[in-house]
């Protein structure tokens, strides 16, 4: 008997704490002015929203007309709740809550005004034009607003019409019973299309933030790859400073303490640089990308143009190679960058245009490194491609590391190209 008594009242303070959260619950969902539009439609434009104003206007004179037929004057406090009313349907597209609360406000006046003046004959405590605005009215707060307020506004206006006819004085033909069925059916209809059109919306972000992430995933990615040769490049000559140092000494007869001193001092600074370079940047190489030979190869440049090319050609590809100025080797982060931006190049013209030939234009300029990569118009249609497809981000981010330039964009005829530009130093600028 204790432990039925003591659930019993533990259901009992549930209860109570659930009644007494309603009132705050419908003061936060239905107590607002909140401006809240009815979106424009992807087709139709304003034209659903002209057809709401077009319907309030012929229902609203409908029901005035109806009032008169019922009590053969409508009263000017008559009149100005059915404009109420009416207009509220037009309000409903700005601050659906508010017109919801005019709406239901006016409906209720009308009936308890009407109610010594209306015939047993005529539909009571609603007309069927004012059940049809208020249908609509419903519909429309459904789109905007989460299912619950819905539902809420929903109770009241059912609420109101049993105080109208607990009010009336009279016998009337009672129309709520089949008012309400209308008002459900709204409410229904209007909450399920607002969810469809929250969940596609809530898809439409999602897929907005996952291209997002995957483009930035990407650069980093990209980012990472340059780090990582940029550290085998700076680690090579930065080994190379410190066998020099060490081995100067031994090239010099009778070297003097200055020189092994300074000679040490370089080869001392050069070997904690190096330490630290890789502290820093040692841990952005991949450790399950490839063998350890592979990562630990010699990084690709120019001079390995001519095998690329071959394995291009290779796939069915024509691939037409050109070279200008004085050939000569260049700084290996020249090297490095110029072959990724043809690679990414020949990759991306092999991807987006099936059966064009291809020109990789390489002009050595004195102060410049010059690399075109041009396509003709495809000769059929590309697939679509599954990747991120952010390879010109990465051949900008190589451009830019080095402080030159990249431009890419449709070429005449209907191919497209890609034009590097990568500052060369010369001998007297690298000992500045």
């Amino acid at each position: 008997m204790g432990g039925a008594k003591a659930g019993a009242e533990k259901v009992s303070r549930r209860l109570s704490r659930a009644l007494a959260a309603v009132p705050r619950a419908l003061r936060e969902d239905l107590f607002t002015l909140a401006r809240d539009p009815l979106p424009r439609q992807a087709w139709l434009g304003r034209l659903p929203h002209a057809h709401v104003v077009l319907f309030a206007v012929a229902v609203g004179v409908a029901n005035l007309s109806e009032y008169e037929r019922a009590i053969q004057w409508a009263p000017l406090f008559v009149e100005l709740l059915i404009a109420v009313q009416a207009s509220a349907v037009v309000l409903v597209m700005s601050r659906p809550v508010a017109a919801w609360w005019l709406s239901t406000g006016a409906l209720f006046l009308i009936a308890y005004a009407g109610d010594n003046r209306v015939g047993h004959d005529m539909l009571w405590p609603w007309s069927i034009s004012g059940v049809a605005l208020q249908t609509m009215l419903l519909f429309l707060l459904a789109l905007r607003v989460r299912p619950r307020v819905a539902a809420e506004a929903l109770a009241i206006t059912v609420l109101a019409g049993v105080a109208n006819m607990e009010l009336a004085d009279h016998d009337h033909n009672q129309v709520l019973t089949r008012a309400v069925g209308y008002l459900v059916g709204a409410v229904v209809v209007g909450a399920s299309l607002r969810t469809g059109r929250v969940a596609r919306t809530r898809l439409v972000e999602q897929e907005v933030l996952t291209t997002e992430e995957r483009a930035r995933r990407t650069l980093l990615e990209e980012r990472n790859r340059i780090a990582r040769e940029l550290h085998d490049v700076v680690a090579h000559h930065m080994s190379v400073i410190s066998i020099q140092a060490q081995v100067a000494p031994h090239l010099v007869r009778d070297p003097s303490d200055e020189l092994r001193e300074n000679l040490a001092g370089i080869r001392q600074n050069a070997l904690e640089a190096l330490t630290e370079l890789r502290q820093v940047l040692g841990v952005l190489r991949s450790e399950d990308a490839t063998a350890d030979g592979a990562r630990h190869a010699p990084q690709p440049g120019l001079d390995r143009l001519d095998e690329l090319v071959d394995n291009v050609r290779g796939a069915g590809v024509t691939v037409e190679v050109r070279r200008s100025g004085e050939v000569r080797p260049l700084s290996p982060g020249v090297e490095l960058s110029a072959f990724r931006i043809a690679q990414e190049a020949l990759s991306n013209a092999m991807r987006h245009a099936p059966g064009a030939s291809v020109r990789v234009d390489v002009g050595y300029g004195p102060a410049a490194l010059t690399l075109r990569v041009a396509n003709t118009a495809p000769a059929r249609p590309a697939r679509p491609s599954p990747g991120a497809g952010h390879g010109l981000l990465g051949m900008r981010e190589r451009a830019a590391m080095l402080g030159g330039d990249l431009v890419t964009g449709p070429a005449p005829g209907g191919g497209y190209e890609v034009m590097a530009e990568l500052p060369t130093p010369t001998a007297e600028d690298a000992h500045a």
